[in-house]
């Protein structure tokens, strides 16, 4: 995580730091127990540790007016339905009241969300094997899926729709790609035409549920956590209903532009097809998943322009997404 010394940042995550020990009491938990930050983001996460009682775990506080109770616990109850299918998945513990989802008042952060959860040992893959990281991707994805389209939702299921007017439309959840900073008119224009030839291929490829269903949405290395043999996948925070071809496109996240972007795809296709299946007419597709994937992280730049993360993909990256946009009609137009 990189390092914010600013002092409003800095008064902020003391805040929040000061609700997640008032939540502790709710969980059993000594008050003086040690947290730190692990994560700051769409939501944060401190880590808590007693060491007099050797516990340590994992907590989660959402951010404000993003996801309702009903989201959240859907997300919840599918990490654990996962986790039971052999898939590892966070596990979200139980409070006093038996319930995983606490809803914490305390000024001046406001009433959030919060769960704690049991700890998780682990890494990131190693980056420098990108080609064996997308064949585990594709094969987590494939199980991922099928039990997806075999899970029985919960009567509260709710959770965001990244169909197409969800990702990149004008009322996108991420926003307008069009609000990125540094684009010009003639990438604003090229962009335009690459999201209405994305628009008709979606359209005819369609939304049956072989294709569509509950997925991660955001399935990438740096969602995976790796201890030996044993990998779990993390941060569910957008999972919903989505194409299951966008998982693939996630596992590219910020880098679709590489020269190697075809290989990276098909090691994720050999990967998937050792737990799954694809038919042609969806491998034809790869192309029109990574490109929408690219739109919607240009409208989360524009949306997100405080992070540091999207300070530094900059004007070069800007550059190379109307590139591929370009490339895109070419192809596919």
């Amino acid at each position: 995580m990189a390092e914010r010394n600013d002092a409003a940042y800095r008064r902020y995550i003391d805040q929040l730091s000061d609700l997640a020990r008032s939540a502790l009491p709710l969980y059993g938990m000594d008050a003086r127990a040690d947290i730190g930050l692990l994560s700051h983001s769409e939501n944060t996460v401190f880590r808590i540790e007693d060491r007099r009682a050797g516990f340590k775990a994992a907590m989660r506080i959402h951010r404000p007016n993003y996801q309702t109770r009903n989201a959240i616990q859907t997300e919840l109850d599918w990490m654990r339905a996962l986790n039971e299918a052999g898939i590892g998945t966070p596990q979200a513990l139980p409070a006093l009241d038996g319930t995983v989802l606490q809803r914490v008042p305390r000024e001046p952060a406001g009433t959030r969300y919060v769960a704690l959860f049991r700890w998780i040992d682990g890494g990131f893959p190693d980056p420098d094997r990108l080609d064996a990281s997308q064949r585990h991707l594709g094969w987590l994805s494939a199980r991922m899926h099928a039990q997806s389209r075999a899970w029985q939702r919960p009567g509260h299921f709710e959770r965001m729709v990244w169909d197409h007017a969800g990702t990149v439309g004008p009322a996108a959840h991420w926003g307008q790609w069009e609000c990125a900073p540094g684009l010009t008119p003639a990438q604003r224009e090229m962009l335009g035409r690459t999201e209405r030839l994305l628009g008709l291929r979606l359209d005819a490829f369609g939304t049956g549920p072989e294709r569509f269903g509950l997925i991660h949405a955001d399935l990438r290395s740096a969602n995976l956590l790796v201890d030996g043999e044993r990998t779990h996948v993390i941060d569910f925070d957008d999972c919903g209903l989505g194409w299951f071809l966008h998982d693939m496109a996630s596992t590219l996240s910020f880098i679709e532009h590489r020269d190697d972007r075809d290989q990276l795809m098909d090691a994720w296709a050999e990967g998937y097809c050792q737990a799954g299946s694809l038919s042609q007419a969806e491998r034809d597709e790869f192309p029109t998943f990574l490109m929408q994937r690219r739109l919607q992280l240009l409208a989360w730049m524009g949306s997100h322009s405080e992070t540091d993360l999207a300070r530094s993909l900059g004007g070069a990256w800007v550059a190379a997404t109307a590139e591929l946009g370009a490339d895109y009609i070419r192809k596919m137009g």
